[in-house]
């Protein structure tokens, strides 16, 4: 696969990117949580938004117009959307579920990632592969437990913002060949802005002091958290880092613990192991080929 700029694969450096954009999307989600007791989602969602698109403005300035070429704007536009899905169905079921568990159920999106990987981005998936996929899943089932309690109707907001996220990711992947960081970032703020400012009024709720400055920490991380998952994909294949966007149920619960005083329970633990595993198997089956692929 051509890589942009033909950018040599670098793994170390893919995984500390991925690792900081997971530390930065943690402490967005804990922030964004933590709004959730004074204002909606949807000016939530707005607020990480445009403040994000502020900050790249800022930031660019008189390089803005370089910024905006791309060979790819009809898939920038495609991306731009697809997290702006993610972002609404996940602030959705952040409001209701605790940051452990959403976190938990997010770790569906990573093994999406190996299953669409083929018709895709053209790579193979082997017997092996598939079953780690498989044992993912019932991970994911053991989190959701379909028909105990109510956490399975609003798993269905992080179980959706899963599969939009899998995609966002492959079209980072493809986006990641050709346009320079910045441009899939400016893209992906200023959709998101555009069309969540014609929808805030409706659910505004003049924001003091501390509201303002949280939300504008949202765009902060938001920025910092993109750019680096853009930048991991530059350097390394997506079956390398993948993986280590399980390192996002560490900062969650942590954050949960002390600012929410929010546990995962042993189901929700015990599943995300599970389907962490599975993860790291397909990672290791990637790295590794064997004869077994072959034959698969």
């Amino acid at each position: 696969m051509t890589r942009a700029k033909d950018q040599p694969v670098n793994a170390k450096l893919g995984i500390f990117w991925m690792m900081g954009a997971m530390m930065m999307f943690s402490v967005t989600n804990s922030s964004a949580k933590f709004l959730m007791a004074d204002y909606s989602v949807i000016q939530i969602v707005w607020a990480r938004y445009f403040f994000q698109f502020v900050l790249l403005v800022l930031f660019l300035g008189p390089s803005l117009k370089n910024v905006l070429v791309t060979s790819k704007l009809q898939l920038q536009i495609v991306r731009s959307f697809l997290l702006l899905g993610t972002s609404v169905l996940f602030f959705f079921g952040l409001s209701k579920l605790a940051l452990a568990d959403i976190s938990s159920i997010m770790f569906v999106a990573p093994i999406l990632v190996t299953i669409l990987s083929m018709p895709l981005l053209g790579e193979r998936v082997g017997a092996r592969r598939w079953a780690g996929i498989f044992v993912g899943f019932i991970g994911a089932t053991i989190i959701i437990r379909p028909g105990y309690g109510m956490i399975q109707l609003t798993a269905l907001f992080p179980l959706g913002a899963a599969c939009l996220y899998a995609l966002y990711q492959i079209s980072t992947r493809f986006l990641g060949r050709t346009d320079n960081a910045m441009t899939t970032l400016f893209y992906t703020a200023s959709s998101g802005t555009i069309i969540l400012s014609s929808l805030v009024p409706l659910y505004w709720i003049a924001p003091n002091t501390e509201g303002w400055l949280i939300m504008i920490l949202l765009g902060v991380t938001s920025n910092l958290g993109h750019f680096s998952m853009i930048k991991a994909y530059e350097h390394a294949p997506a079956p390398t880092v993948v993986p280590f966007t399980y390192a996002n149920l560490l900062w969650m619960t942590l954050f949960g613990y002390v600012l929410f005083s929010d546990l995962p329970d042993l189901w929700t633990i015990s599943g995300a192991f599970i389907v962490a595993g599975s993860g790291l198997y397909i990672f290791h089956r990637e790295n590794k080929p064997s004869k077994d692929d072959v034959k698969a």
